[in-house]
């Protein structure tokens, strides 16, 4: 199989297979915030009047509520997705490594699970 070096430790056992996985679901990522946040901001500019009641009641609307939700989860698994490549890259360290992909985790899952409630609040329980 090998020699005892590194490159013939690993010859013939092949590719993981998980890098173009990670790499197709950025760009799908990538895609999707460009057509959510291209339809926030035309939202935003044919909304007019930004009081608090005004985007309340654009937020209740199911189109609206729905889209931005998308937009939150699609943030947040994107950014999610590339700074656990940073980590990846630059944090040699495992115990390091684990305790920053975890921080990260728990950090992305946090913030979004705070945006997708908030939408939620504002879009059925809002008071306008």
């Amino acid at each position: 199989m090998g020699n005892g070096t590194s490159i013939g430790k690993v010859r013939g056992l092949g590719a993981a297979h998980h890098g173009p996985h990670h790499w197709l679901v950025q760009r799908f990522t990538a895609i999707g915030n460009v057509v959510l946040m291209s339809w926030l901001l035309v939202s935003l500019i044919m909304l007019g009047d930004y009081g608090y009641g005004n985007v309340v009641k654009w937020l209740s609307q199911p189109l609206s509520a729905t889209a931005m939700i998308l937009l939150v989860f699609s943030l947040f698994w994107h950014a999610r997705l590339g700074l656990q490549v940073l980590i990846e890259d630059y944090i040699h360290d495992a115990g390091s490594k684990f305790a920053a992909i975890s921080a990260l985790n728990l950090a992305t899952i946090g913030g979004g699970a705070f945006g997708i409630f908030s939408v939620a609040t504002l879009a059925f329980g809002g008071n306008a």
